[in-house]
């Protein structure tokens, strides 16, 4: 494992790109921030975080044993290897919000970004990137958002959590190599924030509408039973689960 520790830089998904766009990089290669200025989330937004704070890294996964179709498989072992080492520290009422932000009760914890390398149609590695919230303890215009500290009034070591969040990648990872897909797809749809309970949904056209979430597909699409009887698929740009 190789880490290189940086006091402030745009983004370490954005350095680490850079990185492996020169040759690709060792497996558990581990980009770490005290400051990021440009963090990025899904669908583009961006990530907020106070100087010293927060756990802000990215990690290269080698990934050539993945097939590129399995690529929702990385997001859930991701997400399912940080929710294990949140477990760890005995964060109370976890769960994944789909597809990988990581909740205590209502509020977010954790955002992930992952960007997968792919030459010749085939896959090469990815790039983890994760905001984790550890010990900040005010959030501008951000109802939703909590920390670490917040939820349990401890202050924590962030080397120790990227230490547990490294080794349950591992954990998780070799279970992916291994092909337990059945394994992985299973557990990740248990801890599915709003699991088989009526929820709200937003549309693209800023229409809400009611469902029950009852798993995802192979390919990551959410299958929501809607109101007209039937189960319904849909991709993450499609609608948007309010909390």
């Amino acid at each position: 494992m190789y880490i290189i520790k940086l006091n402030a830089i745009d983004s370490t998904n954005s350095y680490l790109k850079g990185l492996v766009s020169v040759a690709i990089q060792k497996d558990y290669t581990v980009v770490v921030a005290e400051m990021q200025t440009k963090g990025r989330g899904q669908m583009g937004s961006e990530w907020q975080t106070k100087n010293g704070k927060n756990l802000t890294a990215s990690v290269f996964k080698r990934l050539s044993f993945c097939d590129i179709n399995d690529q929702f498989y990385i997001s859930m072992v991701v997400s399912l290897s940080i929710y294990k080492a949140l477990s760890a520290f005995k964060i109370p009422k976890l769960s994944i919000k789909w597809p990988n932000d990581i909740l205590s009760a209502n509020t977010k914890l954790c955002g992930v970004l992952i960007e997968n390398v792919i030459k010749s149609n085939n896959l090469q590695g990815s790039i983890i990137g994760f905001g984790l919230n550890v010990n900040q303890k005010i959030f501008s215009n951000l109802p939703q958002a909590s920390s670490m500290n917040l939820v349990t009034g401890i202050f924590f070591n962030k080397d120790v959590v990227l230490s547990e969040i490294l080794k349950q990648l591992k954990i998780y990872f070799n279970l992916l190599e291994s092909k337990d897909y059945g394994v992985i797809k299973a557990e990740y749809e248990s801890l599915l924030f709003r699991l088989d309970k009526p929820s709200t949904f937003q549309t693209l056209n800023d229409e809400n509408f009611s469902g029950i979430i009852k798993g995802i597909t192979e390919t990551g699409l959410l299958k929501v039973w809607t109101e007209d009887e039937t189960i319904k698929t849909f991709d993450l740009k499609e609608i948007k689960l309010l909390y």
